[in-house]
């Protein structure tokens, strides 16, 4: 029995998806500190660590965590040619059409995701409670364990792990192959419900659109953050204003001076957005185009007394109230 030619061209695109997956990031766990404002990053490949493994080491030390090399891993040995075997089992099961080889490959997949997150987690959880006695910091009943996916608190760090390029990739591959299987074992005439069938892929597709999108901005919560600089509890949101890294990262602030002197303090962190409230709206509004009045009786939460406006109208007449006037970015970061 032969499959359908879309399910061959779906098997096809599967095998494309684990080939690049063999050279890409699966995993990633993010590490954030106050201390560490871009956050740390390590990034798992089939065959390597990448990131910064050495700064995660050198922390673990303190702990008392194993460090981390690859040479202690026999996963890192076996998984690219693991990875490598089903893309070429999925293009031959494409070039032969083969319904049978195609339900092999369909279980033999399932399988080898179920073992690697299990060991996965087995990894995580012998790096985290395998501590050192002798360690410099020990926290009584505490392990590092880091979260299999998803966020976890451990001390000072929040820790994210999460599916880097080449896990999404193999995610993606793993569903066109259940379609696949589903689709030539008739299980979708079962469901009647192919607008069920395919609200679930709109969903899940929509999901990884929406995993990869960029960050526009995260909304500033009064009264409840806190300020990156001077730590103080945000109070009035028509000063606030908001910094978000390339990598992701957002910092929140109560004044626009916080947000200019952490800006001077962390001139190697390359900024994508800086965003600050426009005073008469409270919306974030791009900094770097925002017109900015600046008067004492302003009275800003950290003395930087400066309201800004995307308006160059309203700015006017808010400057003429103050018996100030208006400066753009460059004027007003001299």
């Amino acid at each position: 029995m032969k499959i359908s030619t879309l399910s061959r061209v779906l098997i096809l695109v599967c095998s494309i998806l684990l080939t690049a997956a063999i050279f890409l990031p699966i995993w990633r766990i993010e590490l954030d500190a106050p201390q560490y404002p871009e956050g740390l990053v390590m990034q798992i490949f089939s065959n390597k660590l990448g990131g910064d493994v050495d700064i995660i080491n050198g922390l673990n030390h303190y702990i008392g965590m194993p460090t981390l090399h690859v040479e202690n891993f026999i996963e890192f040995k076996i998984l690219p040619y693991l990875i490598g075997l089903f893309a070429l089992l999925f293009l031959i099961t494409a070039i032969s059409l083969s319904k049978k080889m195609l339900y092999f490959m369909f279980y033999s997949f399932v399988i080898f995701g179920i073992i690697s997150m299990v060991d996965f987690w087995r990894w995580e959880y012998n790096y985290g409670h395998n501590l050192n006695p002798n360690a410099a910091i020990i926290v009584p009943g505490m392990s590092y364990q880091p979260p299999l996916i998803g966020f976890k608190q451990l001390l000072n760090f929040g820790a994210y792990s999460i599916p880097d390029l080449g896990g999404w990739a193999m995610l993606i591959g793993g569903v066109l192959v259940l379609i696949v299987y589903l689709k030539e074992s008739r299980l979708l005439n079962k469901f009647r419900k192919t607008k069920s069938v395919s609200s679930i892929i709109f969903l899940f597709v929509s999901l990884v659109l929406l995993s990869c999108s960029d960050i526009e901005f995260e909304p500033i919560n009064i009264n409840k953050d806190k300020c990156d600089y001077c730590k103080m509890t945000i109070s009035d949101i028509r000063f606030a204003g908001e910094l978000i890294t390339k990598k992701g990262r957002v910092n929140k602030f109560d004044d626009v001076k916080c947000l200019i002197s952490f800006c001077d303090e962390n001139k190697d962190i390359q900024f994508k957005s800086k965003l600050v409230s426009d005073f008469s709206t409270n919306q974030l509004i791009d900094l770097e185009s925002a017109y900015i009045v600046t008067s004492e009786t302003l009275r800003s939460p950290m003395g930087g007394n400066s309201a800004s406006f995307a308006n160059k109208e309203i700015a006017e007449k808010n400057a003429k109230s103050y018996n100030s006037i208006i400066k753009d970015w460059n004027q007003y970061n001299k």
